[in-house]
């Protein structure tokens, strides 16, 4: 087994945490007002007591980005994992939908899908993975029947406390980059060049979002409110009438 030296690490990740930072920050000047009032539920919002435009044009904002963040950075964790084990264990992005990565470790064959936490789906997603496993099995045995596929969950972050679910094994944290790796330290490792230009991109991040926060509270207050308050029956009805 080879191992991979922090510094090749880092100079993946510097070269590549710049895509996170742009596809977030163009996510956020393509944002309509329209957009995130639609996919939000309005009732919450008036349950909070939420009085003013800017507080909740901010709140509709948090929680729209938190989402496509996680997202967003899940793919480039999925991609630095892929990195890390072909540089260590040859291995390589897999050709099955819904399988992320493939490799050999000990004469055993491992198929890998990728999520950023371990509370990432609910029963039907979690069928619909092991539905992918089972094919990619049938793929890799139709070509030698002798080969020992072992199928993974790997979660980037979180614990879980046990591991065999029966038709699989489910790693998180520390335990998926040690998995991948064959470096237990590497999950405290990745920390610093993670925050490679971090100050700087998110400065430039901080200072379009102000302009969404100012341009989308005037538009919400023009359109949705009356008499210097938040209209709720004109919002709900933007959110959920038929018409």
């Amino acid at each position: 087994m080879k191992s991979i030296p922090i510094s090749k690490v880092t100079e993946y990740v510097e070269r590549n945490i710049g895509n996170f930072h742009s596809a977030r920050l163009t996510s956020l000047k393509r944002l309509k007002l329209g957009q995130v009032l639609k996919r939000k539920n309005p009732y919450l919002f008036k349950a909070k007591n939420i009085l003013t435009s800017e507080i909740l044009i901010k709140t509709l904002l948090d929680a729209h980005l938190s989402s496509q963040e996680e997202t967003i950075f899940g793919n480039f964790l999925e991609n630095l994992a892929i990195f890390i084990n072909a540089t260590v264990f040859s291995g390589h992005k897999s050709s099955t939908e819904g399988v992320d990565l493939e490799f050999t470790r000990d004469k055993k064959r491992y198929i890998v899908s990728i999520k950023s936490g371990p509370n990432w789906g609910n029963s039907s997603q979690i069928k619909k993975m092991v539905q992918s496993f089972k094919t990619a099995k049938k793929v890799l045995r139709a070509n030698n029947p002798r080969v020992e596929v072992i199928c993974v969950n790997g979660c980037c972050y979180g614990r879980e406390p046990t591991a065999d679910k029966g038709e699989y094994f489910k790693y998180c944290g520390q335990e998926f980059w040690e998995f991948i790796s064959g470096d237990k330290n590497l999950f405290l490792d990745l920390i610093v060049p993670l925050g490679h230009n971090a100050k700087d991109r998110n400065q430039e991040f901080l200072e379009e979002y102000s302009k969404i926060v100012n341009q989308f509270t005037s538009e919400f207050s023009q359109t949705f409110c009356k008499a210097s308050k938040i209209d709720w029956e004109s919002l709900v009805k933007f959110n959920s009438s038929k018409t």
